[in-house]
């Protein structure tokens, strides 16, 4: 039987699994985002950080939850067998979460080759690495979260998510409101990368 019978889209692009296209749009970008910031060149320009901005939006799908509810796999197994859902095959032919484990590797890489050549905490390139830091901090610990609660009873009230939340907005707003008012100067420029790091780090939580 083919593997995307009965399912709504039965020719994906390119006659790949579904997602093939999107992994290897991704992987493009990761290489060159990597090879611009092992080679020293300026991520200041506003060429690269289209492609930094570009970046961040690619990794959101990879590093944050692909369907709106949790369900058991035989469900999950049913809704595809009928043709409710599209079947989900691991982009590539590689195995599950190959892709997430590449773009990780890559920038673990791009960490390791910056400090051993002395330029880790260069302003742009320890800037733009905290920012995919805490992006894949939260990813891995919302991933964690999920492993840890599927083996306890579900909480009762949500407090830690409020609280996470409220932070994340507080420090939103207290880096937003300056820029409001056209003072973008009035706080340290620190201040604005803790703010969007959190923020990255509520996102990849999520």
């Amino acid at each position: 039987m083919n593997e995307f019978e009965g399912s709504p889209k039965t020719w994906p692009p390119l006659g790949m699994p579904t997602g093939s296209v999107r992994a290897l749009l991704t992987l493009i970008l990761v290489a060159v985002v990597v090879t611009n910031m092992a080679r020293g060149n300026d991520i200041a320009e506003s060429e690269q950080l289209l492609w930094i901005e570009t970046l961040l939006i690619a990794l959101s799908h990879y590093f944050t939850a692909r369907r709106f509810v949790e369900l058991p796999p035989e469900v999950l197994r049913q809704l595809e067998d009928d043709g409710v859902i599209d079947r989900e095959r691991h982009p590539l032919f590689l195995p599950r979460n190959s892709i997430r484990i590449l773009i990780v590797g890559a920038f673990a890489w791009l960490a390791y080759y910056l400090y051993t050549n002395h330029r880790l905490f260069e302003h742009h390139a320890a800037s733009l690495m905290a920012m995919l830091g805490a992006f894949l901090l939260g990813a891995v610990v919302r991933r964690v979260c999920r492993w840890w609660n599927c083996r306890r009873p579900k909480p009762v009230s949500g407090t830690w998510g409020d609280l996470k939340a409220l932070v994340v907005l507080l420090a939103m707003l207290a880096v937003a409101i300056p820029e409001f008012l056209g003072s973008p100067d009035v706080l340290h420029p620190a201040f604005h990368r803790a703010a969007l790091g959190l923020m990255l780090f509520y996102f990849g939580s999520r």
